[in-house]
């Protein structure tokens, strides 16, 4: 797959299939349209793709909207990558680009620099400066510029929506179960390994501080999971904390991993957390040696799981 952070970058002396949507999770909702985007492409030895905005378009429109994405830009390229796309552009969204009327929109880019030939869009897609022009303004410049729009059925949308919002309830109340289920994958954390207060070291239970950079990141429900993360080409397993740590009087938010069988210095390598599963709640323990205790219980899960899932 080809990545290009700006529709000027790209250029393609075959057709293109388009589509345009943001795509956060790329969950088996947008896997199907996915799909049916690369399978017209194929079908015709024209090039599949994917036009996506980065910033999401609202964290420019709204001001001060706390919005929360499923994947950082680098996961939604790397899941984007796995289906097969021939060509992904992220487009820098700011208000500049906002403002383009829907004319120049499908004259300038669609046509002379996508070089497309057919989109596939949904029925509800609204698009050009103050989102203006529908689908059936998509359809009358197709046929005054010679390309097809296919629509994606209500159907589809509706099955876009719906896991989309079951994807983020379950992950905000710390179901995963649910959440994989509808994203057809683990969800997924990524960030730098930092230097943490090494508390667990010195109680036997060493762990990987995970920093993620990206604020708008959803975090899962503070608590206890079972994760699973790939180190020097093995998959390795663990107990995953996100809370405060109230037994030692923590007082801000850390994403903690202990690795079972692993033992190797992670400070300041990148890692990808697949979170599997929550256990339980985070609880403030009215002594170390009870955390400790705790912290086996937690381990010894992670264990059977990893043993009944291998």
């Amino acid at each position: 797959m080809k990545i290009f952070h700006s529709i000027n970058d790209f250029k393609s002396p075959k057709k293109t299939i388009v589509t345009i949507g943001t795509f956060d999770g790329v969950h088996i909702g947008h896997q199907t349209i996915i799909e049916k985007l690369i399978q017209n492409a194929t079908d015709n030895s024209y090039e599949s793709l994917i036009l996506t905005f980065f910033p999401h378009p609202r964290m420019v429109l709204q001001e001060g909207t706390d919005i929360k994405l499923l994947n950082t830009i680098e996961e939604r390229c790397n899941l984007l990558e796995k289906t097969g796309l021939n060509n992904l552009i992220i487009h820098p969204f700011d208000k500049e680009f906002s403002r383009l009327t829907a004319e120049d929109f499908v004259k300038t880019i669609l046509v002379d620099i996508f070089n497309i030939h057919k989109i596939i869009i949904g029925h509800d897609h609204r698009f050009g400066r103050n989102r203006t022009a529908d689908i059936r303004d998509l359809e009358f410049f197709g046929e005054q510029f010679g390309f097809e729009v296919e629509q994606i059925s209500a159907q589809e949308i509706d099955a876009v929506s719906i896991s989309s919002t079951k994807i983020r309830n379950a992950i905000i109340e710390g179901n995963m179960a649910v959440a994989n289920e509808y994203l057809g994958y683990n969800y997924l954390l990524t960030g730098i390994v930092i230097q943490g207060k090494q508390l667990g070291r010195t109680i036997g239970f060493p762990t990987a501080n995970l920093k993620i950079e990206e604020e708008y990141k959803l975090i899962p429900k503070n608590g206890v999971y079972i994760v699973k993360s790939n180190i020097n080409q093995k998959t390795v397993f663990g107990v995953m904390n996100i809370g405060t740590n109230p037994t030692v009087n923590g007082e801000y938010l850390s994403i903690e991993v202990h690795f079972i069988d692993f033992d190797g210095d992670l400070y300041n390598s990148k890692i990808e957390i697949s979170v599997l599963e929550r256990i339980r709640e985070e609880q403030k323990f009215d002594s170390i040696e009870l955390l400790k205790t705790q912290i086996q219980k937690d381990k010894d899960s992670a264990i059977n799981f990893m043993l009944t899932n291998s």
